[in-house]
């Protein structure tokens, strides 16, 4: 049996579809049934048999709630850890550590404990060190925690620690690092947010770069590497580097709406985030914006991924392609 952890997330949704056409039995983590209906939501954007969709075991429980995860893993031989809490926010840092960080050490000793044969876990770009001269960054640029290194990116570094872990205690894992994630469905979260804006008449933009890869993209890779005989390796998944306003432009187009206008500079995004955080003081709601989403917006990262294509003979679905196909189905 397979199980999968964040499967009412963006990967996990269509990770779970393309599982479930393996003809493999699967079990599900969930914690709302309103987050299984928008799974349900993302398999009839594929196809309309109904029985791949019945074809799932759902559990309710918290990954952070080691009693309620214990039966999640009777008869399991591979795992899929999908779930993450991602945030900017600077105020949801312990939420995210105990997600997280804690979560994935609870998924990790357990899959030490069930003798799993293997473990995937999605972690993130936000985990690979900086370019060095100038050079695209690779699996092999270190990440430095003595850097101004958002929440998210410590939380998920940390994560990541607990699956090497896991591989130390005889689990066979495999990391995936994907770029920003572009695909279908859920686009009132995450990076789905990126379509909602643009669909809702976004008129700003910046030309900050970086990696983009499409959903379906990063499924596909999971699935290879968890079915070849690859382990204890990480691999970035970025099908193209491209600047934030070449992709708010491709989803105007794609979604017939205008194009953002108004070119964003650094130093207005670094008013704006500090005007953002005090407006969230005030209010006690959460900030418009925050200090790594400005920098993030101007920053210029170029990531490779030759790694994944040399090992698997991979070829990714250009980004133009992934947003042309996401916004045929519009779930805003």
């Amino acid at each position: 049996m397979i199980l999968v952890t964040g499967g009412t997330g963006l990967v996990g949704a269509h990770l779970l579809y393309h599982l479930a056409k393996k003809e493999e039995k699967i079990r599900a983590i969930y914690r709302t049934e309103e987050k299984i209906f928008a799974v349900k939501k993302i398999f009839t954007s594929y196809t309309n048999d109904a029985t791949l969709f019945a074809k799932i075991v759902w559990l309710k429980a918290d990954i952070t709630d080691v009693p309620a995860m214990i039966p999640a893993f009777v008869g399991v031989e591979k795992v899929y850890h999908c779930a993450a809490f991602i945030s900017f926010n600077s105020k949801d840092y312990i939420k995210m550590r105990k997600v997280n960080i804690h979560g994935t050490a609870i998924i990790a000793n357990l899959s030490i404990d069930a003798k799993i044969k293997k473990l995937c876990f999605v972690s993130s770009i936000a985990c690979i060190g900086d370019s060095i001269q100038g050079k695209p960054i690779t699996e092999e640029n270190e990440w430095n925690k003595e850097l101004d290194n958002s929440g998210y990116a410590i939380t998920k570094f940390g994560a990541e620690t607990e699956v090497w872990r896991a591989s130390q205690e005889g689990v066979e894992v495999v990391v995936v690092n994907p770029g920003v994630i572009l695909g279908s469905g859920f686009w009132n979260t995450g990076s789905g947010k990126i379509f909602s804006s643009v669909y809702n008449g976004l008129k700003y933009y910046t030309e900050g770069i970086t990696g983009f890869v499409g959903v379906k993209d990063v499924v596909k890779a999971m699935i290879l590497l968890m079915d070849s005989e690859v382990k204890n390796e990480r691999f970035i998944l970025v099908s193209q580097n491209k600047p934030f306003k070449e992709i708010l432009f491709s989803i105007a187009d794609a979604l017939g709406k205008k194009r953002p206008s108004h070119k964003v500079k650094p130093w207005q995004t670094s008013l704006f985030w500090r005007f953002s955080s005090v407006l969230s003081i005030l209010t006690k709601k959460e900030p418009l914006m925050s200090k790594y989403a400005a920098r993030s917006a101007h920053g210029v990262s170029k990531y490779s991924s030759e790694k994944i294509m040399n090992t698997l003979d991979f070829k990714f679905t250009k980004i133009t392609e992934v947003i042309n196909d996401a916004c045929k189905n519009v779930t805003i």
